[in-house]
């Protein structure tokens, strides 16, 4: 079934697996606001029964980022650039970078687990886009880098927390502050992609991941992913309470005992 088809994103859903496919290769599959908005979107209209979402893109490059029209004073038809940005009130650019953040934050839901699959560059947006994932698989010529700071900009559509959470404060600072290219066996070494494959290879790896991810019964999953989502901000002791109070409910469930 497709659910969706238009500003370079095609969502389509097969039973439990949802997949999104950046659709603009002749343009890198650079970002903008429509694209934006049509993955906000995508995350409001998802069956309720879908688990897992496949993210990828088509053509050489996974995406190259902000389309740099925005940069211009004339900026992307139909929509606001950087510098008619700047000169809104304090209330209003906030308003607007919040909505465009909408598009970055729906991955995560514990009742999803999202992959994406990444080729080529993956640069600023990009970047953040795959940070917004739950899992990473890439080919062996993807390079990610984070051009914002570069720019006199900084990272905003919700990619510092993830990157810190993976790579650690120090790095993570380090390649934000200088902006360089992470090539894909750096971002395996350092926990950035859960595995790298050849390039020819990363459609079937990627469908490979889903459908073991999908073999798992949904609410242990659900489960699980809720309390390795929150285990950091606890101490020991409330995770392991934490722990007890959800293997409580998975006993209760699987001997027909639940609510």
């Amino acid at each position: 079934m497709c659910l969706l088809d238009r500003d370079a994103v095609r969502v389509t859903v097969d039973g439990a697996l949802a997949t999104v496919v950046l659709t603009d290769p002749a343009r890198r599959n650079a970002q903008t606001p429509a694209m934006w908005r049509a993955l906000a979107e995508t995350g409001r209209r998802l069956p309720g029964d879908v688990r897992v979402v496949l993210l990828r893109a088509e053509g050489i490059s996974f995406s190259a980022g902000l389309d740099r029209r925005a940069f211009e004073p004339g900026g992307i038809d139909g929509e606001a650039s950087l510098p008619q940005l700047a000169r809104l009130p304090d209330a209003e650019l906030d308003a607007t970078i919040a909505t465009y953040q909408e598009a970055f934050t729906w991955w995560r839901r514990n009742d999803l687990v999202s992959v994406a699959a990444v080729q080529g560059h993956a640069i600023g947006a990009g970047f953040q886009l795959a940070l917004a994932c739950d899992l990473r698989i890439c080919a062996d010529d993807a390079q990610f880098a984070m051009r914002e700071t570069s720019l006199g900009l900084v990272p905003d559509l919700g990619g510092t927390r993830p990157l810190v959470e993976l790579v650690g404060y120090a790095r993570a600072l380090e390649i934000c502050a200088t902006g360089r290219a992470v090539h894909a066996a750096e971002a395996e070494r350092i926990g950035l992609a859960n595995l790298v494959v050849p390039a020819a290879e990363l459609t079937a790896a990627a469908e490979d991941l889903a459908a073991a991810l999908l073999a798992a019964p949904r609410e242990a999953v659900i489960e699980t992913k809720a309390l390795l989502r929150g285990a950091l901000g606890l101490s020991y002791d409330a995770q392991r309470a934490a722990e007890r109070a959800a293997q409580a409910r998975r006993l209760r469930d699987l001997a027909g005992l639940g609510e």
